[in-house]
């Protein structure tokens, strides 16, 4: 009996490592992704303070504003994606996936 107990734990603690390291591999997505988006409008913000000069009107406000907001959009789907159901009904929609064919035993 102390064998199957130990072999549960053993599972449960390879489990418990998984998810762990699921989690962790998560949060290091997001944070990159996150110093990624806003680091443009930080980097233009710097450049307002030394420069007084320069407006909000040009492309690049426009375009480190609009990455930052798209970071602010996907980041719900990044979680979701990790998320074991929603990834299987992902996996379940892509038309390309090859499934196996059972030949049928009729003549």
């Amino acid at each position: 009996m102390a064998s199957h107990g130990a072999a549960g734990s053993s599972t449960s603690q390879a489990q418990s490592h998984q998810i762990r390291t699921n989690v962790i591999k998560t949060m290091i997505l997001v944070s990159v992704l996150y110093a990624i988006a806003w680091l443009p409008i930080n980097v233009y913000f710097v450049f307002i303070m030394i420069e007084p000069n320069l407006t909000y009107l040009t492309s690049f406000w426009y375009a480190s504003t609009f990455a930052a907001f798209i970071y602010t959009c996907t980041n719900p789907f990044i979680y979701a994606t990790k998320f074991d159901p929603v990834r299987r009904v992902l996996t379940d929609v892509i038309p390309c996936k090859k499934t196996s064919v059972q030949p049928s035993g009729g003549a």
